[in-house]
């Protein structure tokens, strides 16, 4: 990878799942707590030094249900004002500890590591960020160099840093073949994911995705 040299990863799983009916961070999906399978994915990728993840709601619930021994965590105080107040706790988190960050979500368990390799391969001096797209739509994650990371607190609202990527310089990559964006919002598409089996005939691929 050229560039840059530091890269944290950072997990977003502040909020209350409110369509979910409560703390899906803790929701079983294949032996494990939903996210454990992101927190798994981003310390499989050695480069990713430290990772943070951003609780907010039911935070000591969270932490006592899941196993977050080798990441950093920080609780957002304004978890309730949206996905910006996370993305802003966890940046400052990081201090100057890394010059650039991957941000991913707490609610997607089939990102894999090589969906995350894939995004920091194409890092280059050239761009302000690297978005991962499935079948050309973006999506998660993204690599935010440090000129973004210092924008943070211009974010507001259940947003993220789309803002920050308007005006920038994007790169994307596509990791349809890697991986699958899928999210849990609701305790159906959870539902649907427990019976989704890669691999097997007639698993295919896991349900549409919710965003």
């Amino acid at each position: 990878m050229r560039w840059p040299a530091r890269v944290a990863g950072l997990i977003l799983a502040a909020g209350e799942g409110r369509r979910f009916g409560g703390p899906k961070q803790l929701a079983e999906l294949r032996g494990r707590p939903l996210l454990e399978h992101p927190v798994r994915a981003m310390l499989g990728v050695p480069a990713l030094r430290p990772v943070v993840v951003v609780l907010g709601a039911a935070a000591a619930e969270v932490r006592a249900g899941v196993d977050l021994r080798d990441v950093e965590v920080v609780v957002c105080p304004d978890w309730a004002e949206g996905q910006a107040a996370s993305v802003r706790s966890g940046v400052r988190a990081l201090g100057d500890e890394a010059d650039a960050a991957l941000v991913t979500l707490g609610d997607q368990p089939f990102i894999t590591p090589q969906v995350i390799a894939a995004v920091l391969d194409r890092a280059d001096g050239d761009h302000d960020a690297v978005r991962a797209t499935y079948d050309g739509r973006p999506g998660h994650p993204v690599l935010l160099a440090r000129a973004l990371l210092d924008r943070v607190d211009e974010l507001r609202g259940d947003v993220g840093f789309r803002d920050l990527l308007a005006g920038a310089r994007v790169r994307s990559v596509e990791c349809g073949h890697l991986g699958d964006p899928t999210d849990v919002d609701t305790r159906a598409a959870l539902e649907a994911l427990r019976r989704f089996r890669p691999g097997r005939p007639g698993g295919g691929r896991p349900p549409a995705r919710s965003r």
